[in-house]
């Protein structure tokens, strides 16, 4: 039985929707929207795929790069929704001087942090994003590579999730 452009287009979906889910864990993934056209974007989320996890940097869909990104996809797949409690507005940043619930989780998290590792600063639990806390999401972002800003976009949001798991 031949290989229908159907099938080709399910598995390239397929493929994009795993992708675009380890988008949210790690920036260094392109996030891309599922199509099932093997167009630029996908080759360029599938190239930077293979460059972070030490693959073959071509763009080509190799058994290998498959079963990679699935068995990445399967990692992530048992975390919970990295912006379930950060706002829905990809453009949200969270300030010092800002109150909220989302605040209250980046401090639980900073202090986990500390807990576990003695590089990162305590932080309290007080929903308000106080000085101590802006310095506590500097120093985490100086220790992941991400732009020291001491504000919580959606990539140190999404990096917070990832270190606690």
């Amino acid at each position: 039985m031949a290989y229908t452009d159907q099938q080709k287009k399910a598995h390239i979906r397929e493929l994009q929707q795993m992708l675009r889910r380890i988008s949210y864990y790690n920036p260094a993934i392109p996030r891309i929207m599922p199509d099932g056209i093997y167009g630029k974007a996908t080759a360029d989320a599938v190239r930077d795929f293979q460059q972070f996890y030490g693959l073959t940097a071509n763009s080509e869909v190799s058994s290998a790069t498959w079963e990679k990104i699935a068995e990445i996809d399967r990692e992530y797949s048992v975390l919970p929704e990295p912006l379930q409690a950060f706002p829905r507005n990809g453009n949200t940043v969270i300030l010092p001087g800002d109150r909220s619930f989302t605040v209250s989780v980046i401090q639980l998290i900073l202090q986990a942090l500390s807990e576990q590792d003695s590089d990162y600063p305590f932080c309290q639990v007080t929903g308000l994003f106080d000085e101590e806390t802006a310095n506590a999401v500097r120093m985490f972002q100086k220790l992941c590579a991400l732009p020291v800003t001491g504000a919580v976009d959606c990539k140190t949001w999404n990096r917070l999730c990832m270190a606690v798991r």
